[in-house]
């Protein structure tokens, strides 16, 4: 694969970013990908492992030697068919996915990974500019319609999959435009939302019909959960209008922190702050928006959707930002030999942490604090693990000022009510209960009801949302026509 010498001849070549002072001015992509001959290299890398750990690490088992391989060898148009065989949407995962592939990849074992995500990233983007990527209509329909609940990546995924497999496919989202989080959650600077809008034209073309602002079932009043809906449908229609059914929504239920002082005013979930500032971006007017202008910020929370809450907050104007991470600061590099080819734990610093963030970890919140009704600060302590378990260090405590609190530990489990309208049954996380063997696979305690994505296995990355779509879309092509052709 690639040259064969090539992962002792070439470095690592990493994806480029534009200055901060330029990037904090505007929520537009900023990663400078690789160029032609940059990407060549970097493919050139691949070794002839024999057993490319790589495809495993990957959820979706993208045949990554052999995309690796045409183009260091200048084949494009055949790279971008190799990545679609397996993964829908590259555009997606190429800029978000946290890329599990190199940490399996064994150039990494004792040295740099193989650029894998930014030579995907590459494909994918020379591919929409060449014109490569086109509606592929099924030449046959089924006279079969399935009713896919929910249009993020697993929604769009198995949308796509059972459009071509030549089903008449209707995809139900309750916010005003498709995506899921990948819309309202994803900050635009991490990936702007015209890589979604084009999909969704692809799969009109295909054949999808997309209703947006539907919401299946009702929210319950005191949800928090961003919701546009301007109608609702009943899953007991669904059931009667639909040959199958397909969910697909996200783990939208997010982790509370119920400390003393919780009720104040300035603490927001993630997901109250973050679709906002998308909207916005898209041209929508909004009152009262939340904004961290001139306010010191406090996010709690220490993955992904934190890091976005600070990049956001930063392009606000906030004064300070500062993000809490209950555990312990991990080590800056990995024990590969210890945990390689599996996804290490180690200090993750990204772009938006490089734009300006304080970083505090093995620290507890007690107590938020406020005045005349509004948050003002919070009551620290930091832990230590004992026994295996987090318990609090004596004399540690302290006194944080904070305008705005952003929680942003997480998700729970998907919204209660739509599995309760299908009567679908709940595991112990309160994801629906669905088994993904083969053999049925992805099917619920319901008849002809299915559950894919976030919604069955809880939060997870992008690149699992899709593996799961595409999966779910097998299992309900073969119940309905008794064999599918669609990959696994």
């Amino acid at each position: 694969m690639g040259k064969v010498t090539g992962f002792m001849e070439f470095e690592r070549i990493e994806e480029g970013y534009k200055p901060v002072t330029e990037r904090l001015k505007h929520y537009k992509e900023f990663v400078v990908g690789l160029d032609d001959a940059q990407a060549s290299k970097q493919a050139a890398r691949c070794m002839d492992c024999g057993t490319p750990f790589c495809n495993n690490g990957c959820p979706v088992n993208n045949i990554i030697p052999d995309f690796n391989d045409l183009v260091y060898q200048g084949d494009w148009k055949a790279a971008i068919e190799v990545l679609h065989s397996t993964n829908n949407f590259p555009e997606f995962t190429g800029r978000i996915c946290p890329a599990p592939c190199e940490a399996a990849c064994v150039v990494n074992f004792n040295g740099d990974a193989v650029g894998i995500k930014s030579i995907e990233h590459a494909i994918i983007d020379k591919a929409w500019a060449q014109g490569w990527v086109q509606p592929q209509p099924a030449k046959v329909k089924t006279g079969k319609k399935v009713a896919v609940v929910g249009s993020g990546p697993a929604g769009m995924a198995a949308a796509q999959q059972l459009a071509r497999a030549g089903h008449d496919v209707t995809l139900f989202e309750k916010n005003d435009r498709i995506g899921g989080l990948l819309r309202y959650g994803i900050p635009d600077f991490k990936m702007e939302k015209s890589h979604i809008d084009r999909r969704a034209e692809q799969l009109k073309a295909e054949g999808v019909t997309i209703r947006t602002g539907v919401m299946v079932g009702e929210l319950p009043k005191d949800s928090k959960v961003t919701n546009w809906a301007k109608e609702s449908i009943t899953p007991a229609q669904l059931q009667k209008d639909f040959d199958a059914v397909l969910l697909t929504g996200g783990s939208e239920q997010s982790r509370d922190l119920p400390m003393p002082g919780r009720d104040l005013d300035g603490i927001h979930f993630a997901m109250e702050f973050l679709p906002q500032q998308n909207k916005v971006n898209a041209g929508d007017k909004l009152k009262n928006q939340l904004r961290a202008d001139g306010k010191h910020v406090i996010v709690i929370g220490g993955g992904d959707t934190g890091s976005d809450c600070v990049g956001t907050s930063n392009r606000h104007g906030a004064v300070s930002v500062t993000q809490f991470e209950v555990m312990p600061q991990p080590p800056e590099q990995e024990d590969k030999p210890l945990v390689w080819p599996y996804w290490p734990l180690k200090l993750r610093t990204s772009s938006s942490h490089d734009e300006g963030c304080t970083r505090e970890f093995a620290i507890s919140t007690k107590e938020f604090i406020g005045k005349n009704g509004k948050v003002t600060g919070l009551k620290t302590v930091h832990v230590e693990f004992k026994d295996g378990k987090l318990v609090e260090v004596a004399g540690t405590e302290k006194e944080y000022k904070a305008d705005l609190v952003l929680l942003a530990m997480g998700f729970v489990n998907p919204v209660a009510t739509i599995l309760e309208g299908f009567g679908v049954d709940k595991d112990a996380r309160g994801n629906a209960r669905a088994s993904t063997e083969f053999t049925g696979g992805y099917a619920t305690n319901v008849a002809k009801v299915f559950a894919a994505g976030d919604m069955r296995r809880g939060q997870s990355l992008v690149v699992w949302a899709i593996r799961e779509g595409r999966q779910a879309a097998r299992s309900v092509d073969e119940f309905l026509m008794g064999a599918s052709n669609l990959p696994r």
